[in-house]
């Protein structure tokens, strides 16, 4: 039956929605996208906000006439929300406690997305500053035990040479393939 619409067991009217109903998908590969799935789950999101307006339309001019319009709105709704769940649960999303804090403080989100990004580039800016304390002081040690030790410090330097050449060169064989050939890393 390729109607839009069809008669539940009450009467009622049911919309059928073939596009996005997960049981009506037959494509293998659109059922695996991450990005299909999260609009699925969008635009039954929308649907339902617009179910839950006309049925605010409905109950708030609410007569005897009206009352066929508000059993189909709400079986429209529950099962737009029963369609929703079952999207849902193809799309692994995570959000965050504050977020969901700060929309029940009646904030904006994008506070709580500034307010890590500020944290995070404090926290860079630390870390960078660590970095380069000890970079400082290695350099400082290095010309200080340069002054008491020259000939242990040339030796040093000449290992530490040797052993970053012999890194390079672990890292090179891991990257060739067996005809010579040098693997190249995909971009993401």
């Amino acid at each position: 039956m390729e109607s839009s619409q069809t008669t539940g067991g009450n009467g009622t009217l049911n919309p059928q929605n073939s596009d996005a109903s997960p049981a009506g998908s037959t494509g293998t590969s659109s059922s695996d996208d991450p990005k299909q799935n999260l609009n699925q789950v969008i635009n039954s999101i929308q649907k339902t906000l617009g179910t839950i307006h006309q049925l605010y339309l409905t109950v708030s001019s609410f007569n005897v006439s009206s009352q066929l319009p508000l059993l189909q709105r709400l079986n429209s709704l529950v099962m737009e929300m029963d369609n929703m769940a079952k999207l849902s649960e193809k799309c692994n999303i995570q959000v965050p406690m504050e977020v969901l804090k700060l929309i029940d403080d009646g904030k904006n989100p994008d506070e709580f997305t500034r307010d890590v990004l500020n944290s995070c580039i404090a926290k860079n800016q630390i870390t960078k500053g660590k970095t380069d304390a000890f970079k400082a002081l290695r350099k400082h040690h290095l010309e200080e035990l340069e002054q008491a030790f020259p000939d242990e410090v040339d030796e040093y330097r000449e290992i530490r040479a040797a052993s970053a050449a012999e890194s390079m060169r672990l890292a090179q064989a891991q990257s060739m393939l067996p005809n010579g050939d040098v693997k190249v890393k995909p971009e993401m």
